[in-house]
């Protein structure tokens, strides 16, 4: 068995006081782990802490060395006004727009600020899974979603998920249960 990509133990993690936690897990090369809870328990807060904008009160997170990581933001910011197409905001995060595949090759040639809001969360979501990082993290990745879209994002997560991990953090129980290969109760 080789080394997790990330190893979270007893991990205590807020702002200015605890939020979340102890919480222990992992995550695989090819496994896609859930991390769900209601709204309000602290997913985004571990995330958070994941990334180094939260506070890390006890416990531990351990990378494997070398791991590249890729972050696709709950809301990912988008300017009224951005006048950069699919093909180049993928160049931006070193993602493959060659190998795109057929549901999101249609958003590639647009400006970014005309795709509607799931069109743009899936091109988020591509991005993070295009790039040539070895774990991924996905913060609500459902969102602003139709359920056409969000179907086509679990092909991508099942199609693209070999060799890298993803922690997709979400309180959407049917889209985990048909993807991850583990689920994460937070705040349970």
């Amino acid at each position: 068995m080789s080394e997790p990509l990330l190893e979270v133990r007893e991990l205590v993690a807020g702002y200015r006081g605890p939020v979340v936690g102890p919480l222990s897990f992992s995550v695989e090369p090819g496994e896609i782990v859930g991390l769900t809870g209601p709204n309000g328990c602290g997913k985004s807060t571990l995330l958070g802490a994941l990334i180094g904008t939260a506070r890390v009160f006890s416990g531990s997170i351990a990378r494997r060395p070398g791991t590249r990581v890729m972050v696709q933001a709950q809301r990912p910011v988008r300017l009224p006004e951005m006048p950069i197409t699919g093909h180049e905001l993928l160049r931006l995060t070193h993602a493959q727009d060659k190998g795109a595949p057929p549901t999101v090759r249609p958003l590639l040639d647009g400006r970014v600020d005309r795709l509607s809001g799931g069109q743009f969360q899936l091109l988020q979501v591509w991005a993070a899974l295009g790039s040539p990082a070895d774990l991924i993290y996905l913060d609500e990745p459902t969102n602003n979603m139709d359920p056409g879209t969000i179907e086509a994002l679990g092909g991508l997560l099942l199609a693209w998920r070999e060799q890298r991990g993803v922690l997709v953090v979400t309180h959407e129980h049917g889209f985990l249960d048909r993807l991850a290969t583990r689920i994460v109760e937070v705040g349970a």
